[in-house]
């Protein structure tokens, strides 16, 4: 009896292993649940900072139509790609999100462009999803990992990691170096929200100051697929130039302890370079064979 009893806690435990380390298929669904074209309304505001002096900057706000799809997907990875559309018909490329289950190894922001190769064991990554978020030129930016809950009627994913400034802020600000973001991910019947508790933060050697916190929420709510035919028309052409560039950055960061980039080199940036090589490379038949090379040329320039 005692035998039996100990074997049946064995098989207990492994099927419990087991069941926290699968694929669930809420995750999936969750994670897929961003997907769509959307109306999306940007909103932040500054609500509070140590400083007395310190004088709050203007609320930030901005409207948009996003089309968010998945353009890669295999066990344990999915790739969302966001295309913004203005005007109707003017396609930005914007911003990248992959989604990893149970990955170990993430860059860490650091500072002024740089960021550290940061590892976690298996039991730390055991059923949570990594979100890595890149530039519009695919560069790194963020990488956070946590669960993906499902309780109450709700489906949410939240974490807090360092990041580099905003968009909306780098090229207007010097006053901070370095943000800590804790997104919260939340799908609606709707679409979905994307929540933010942001400090700004001075890092030094003397260690982290900070300036302000921020309240961002960014609601994508779904509209009509064919407010986003010029994205999707877009994104047919352009597909196969930006798949290579996405998978040389795997390759140049596979494995790298630590990256840092420069912000220009001989007064050009890194995405108007990649976006110059899109325009010339896609005039005729695509090469990847001979494009791949001139991609990894131009992403190495502003490696230091």
């Amino acid at each position: 009896m005692q035998h039996t009893t100990s074997l049946l806690a064995t098989l207990l435990t492994i099927s419990t292993s087991f069941a926290q380390t699968s694929l669930n298929p809420q995750d999936i669904a969750a994670i897929k649940g961003q997907c769509g074209c959307h109306a999306v309304d940007f909103r932040y505001a500054e609500t509070f900072s140590p400083d007395k002096l310190y004088t709050f900057k203007d609320r930030y706000t901005a409207k948009g139509i996003e089309w968010v799809f998945v353009d890669e997907e295999r066990p344990g990875k999915l790739v969302i790609q966001h295309l913004l559309v203005a005007a109707d018909t003017m396609v930005i490329k914007h911003w990248r999100e992959d989604w990893l289950f149970q990955n170990t190894s993430l860059l860490a922001f650091d500072q002024n462009a740089a960021w550290k190769r940061q590892t976690l064991t298996p039991d730390q990554a055991k059923g949570q999803w990594t979100q890595q978020v890149f530039e519009v030129d695919d560069s790194p930016r963020y990488e956070g990992s946590a669960t993906w809950v499902h309780a109450d009627g709700r489906h949410f994913w939240e974490s807090t990691v360092d990041a580099p400034l905003p968009r909306r802020e780098y090229t207007k600000r010097h006053d901070y170096n370095a943000m800590r973001r804790t997104n919260h991910h939340e799908i609606t019947a709707t679409g979905y929200v994307h929540e933010q508790d942001n400090d700004k933060i001075i890092r030094s050697e003397a260690g982290d100051q900070l300036l302000a916190q921020e309240k961002g929420i960014n609601a994508y709510t779904r509209t009509d697929e064919t407010k986003c035919q010029a994205a999707k028309d877009w994104w047919a052409k352009q597909r196969t130039y930006w798949v290579d560039v996405r998978n040389v950055w795997n390759e140049v960061l596979a494995n790298r302890p630590a990256v840092a980039l420069r912000g220009q080199v001989k007064g050009m940036v890194l995405g108007r370079e990649l976006d110059d090589l899109a325009t010339s490379s896609l005039k005729g038949a695509y090469n990847s064979a001979a494009t791949r090379p001139q991609i990894r040329g131009v992403i190495e320039k502003y490696l230091k």
